[in-house]
């Protein structure tokens, strides 16, 4: 009996410890509004974004992985568009596509998935990055199964800047902190999908991820928890909320 009640309660204690360390975290973002349009330059505390608060991208799926790189956001809007900023603290860095809309989530790489609205079920984008500057961009109202990929018109207006170079191959396996931001145009998304444009109380649904599927040290983060036991960022139903001041 008392065996049996020890068992129970180191397994009581094991669960404890695993909920602690993955806690699913506030997936709610107030998104300010500029006076002014930040310089894309890769730089994470310029001046607007020093005064913009980021959110952590620190939630895993299944089993921990054992490289977890400080990965942090920040986004921002004007009545144009919409801005984001990478800021990772990272380690086993590469980065070998060449062209956009090639399969950068096999790089070290930062993705911002977003419905442009409060319902999900109109579609959404999955735009990814890597530490290059190299994107892919979607639209899909199907997860996985009907992505249309944006023209290269459209993503020569998203303007782009990065920390590191385009292609960085070997692996850097040192402790390597890098950045990428861009400007995304409100005009190329209203083609694929209706916008709400972004204006105070307005939300968006959104997700923000960190991988590197085909480095030495492959790991999945999220921002707004998404409980699946394998990998998964296709989930629009977990997406967190963007709200806009």
């Amino acid at each position: 009996m008392w065996k049996t009640m020890a068992l129970h309660f180191a397994g009581l204690a094991v669960a404890a410890a695993l909920a602690q360390e993955q806690s699913p975290k506030s997936s709610t973002y107030k998104v300010a509004k500029l006076r002014e349009a930040p310089v894309i330059d890769a730089k994470w505390d310029k001046a607007p974004w020093k005064d913009v608060k980021p959110l952590d991208v620190a939630q895993f799926m299944g089993r921990k992985p054992e490289h977890l790189p400080l990965t942090q956001a920040k986004v921002a809007y004007d009545d144009e568009a919409v801005y984001v900023i990478f800021k990772v603290e990272d380690r086993y860095v590469r980065a070998v596509a060449e062209s956009n809309q090639s399969s950068v989530c096999l790089d070290s790489c930062v993705e911002f998935f977003f419905a442009p609205g409060n319902d999900v079920t109109a579609g959404y984008f999955n735009l990814e990055m890597n530490c290059g500057g190299t994107m892919l961009l979607n639209f899909q109202k199907v997860p996985r199964k009907d992505a249309r990929p944006l023209p290269e018109k459209a993503l020569n207006e998203v303007k782009v800047a990065h920390s590191l170079p385009k292609i960085v191959e070997p692996e850097i396996t040192e402790p390597t902190v890098w950045t990428v931001e861009y400007r995304l145009p409100l005009a190329i998304l209203g083609e694929h999908c209706p916008v709400t444009k972004p204006a105070p109380g307005v939300v968006w649904r959104a997700n923000f991820y960190k991988c590197a599927d085909k480095t030495s040290h492959p790991h999945w983060l999220t921002w707004s928890f998404i409980d699946r036991p394998r990998p998964d960022f296709h989930v629009p139903k977990d997406f967190g909320v963007l709200e806009f001041e």
